[in-house]
């Protein structure tokens, strides 16, 4: 797997993230906040949402209100937790990487690698995957 340096508008991305946690954060039911960055230049945020059942994760969310507005290029994505400064950038789970795959294999994922934050296109993070147009 190929890992790279942040740019300026990955760290634009993390600050959007925190920001969306930092408005919402409710332990334990909003713990994880996301931002999507689209090829509109528009980005999109989410937080979690924790239920009994099922709780979509932060991730999944910010790409539905891109995906609602009108969207079909995401370009990034982070996640982070925590509910102030400093946010802790996290991988996205098993769930994630799989809608990932299938909505943005190319898009930039911001994760922590090694104690660094980096980012890797999504497709490298499901190794041989299988798609839902497989």
């Amino acid at each position: 797997m190929t890992y790279h340096e942040l740019e300026e508008q990955d760290r634009t991305l993390i600050r959007a993230a925190s920001q969306a946690i930092e408005r919402n954060y409710s332990d334990p039911r909003h713990t994880v906040g996301a931002a999507v960055l689209c090829s509109s230049g528009e980005v999109y945020v989410g937080v979690n949402i924790d239920s009994s059942g099922y709780g979509p994760c932060a991730e999944a969310i910010a790409i539905g209100r891109a995906i609602t507005d009108g969207e079909r290029r995401i370009e990034g994505i982070v996640a982070v937790s925590g509910p102030s400064e400093p946010h802790n950038v996290i991988s996205p789970c098993g769930n994630c990487r799989q809608m990932l795959y299938d909505y943005a294999p190319d898009c930039w994922v911001i994760l922590t690698h090694d104690s660094r934050v980096m980012k890797i296109r999504a497709r490298d993070l499901i190794p041989d995957a299988y798609g839902h147009l497989d």
